[in-house]
């Protein structure tokens, strides 16, 4: 019913930058939020960063002052500018969109993009 296609991943060298997207498509009427999570080897997927419909925003304070998450909700997208990249964001980075309405008096679900692959080089 809805995916989550997520692109913009790839190799970078320490002090770069990468532009992440992510596209909802299906039926969807409005989602409450959309973030971006990560995960690295051996370690547990972690909050990046997040955005309501309101565009209300929270960041990792690990990410905060690098990283930029903004949506479009006409389009049901959501970015993460990434500058400034460190070696420790290396991981699999994935799309969420919480709280998402197929109907305006449906049920809220939450969805997982496949994940796209971030490694920055030292």
């Amino acid at each position: 019913q809805v995916q989550l296609v997520e692109s913009g991943g790839g190799l970078v060298q320490a002090g770069g930058s990468l532009r992440l997207s992510c596209a909802a498509s299906g039926r969807i009427f409005s989602i409450n939020v959309m973030a971006w999570y990560r995960q690295a080897p051996g370690k547990q997927r972690e909050l990046v960063a997040r955005v309501t419909d309101g565009g209300s925003t929270d960041y990792a304070d690990s990410v905060k002052g690098r990283f930029t998450i903004s949506r479009d909700n006409a389009k049901n997208t959501v970015y993460l500018q990434m500058s400034s990249l460190k070696p420790e964001d290396t991981a699999v980075y994935y799309c969420n969109a919480d709280g998402l309405k197929y109907t305006s008096d449906s049920y809220q679900f939450r969805y997982w993009g496949q994940g796209t692959q971030v490694t920055v080089s030292s």
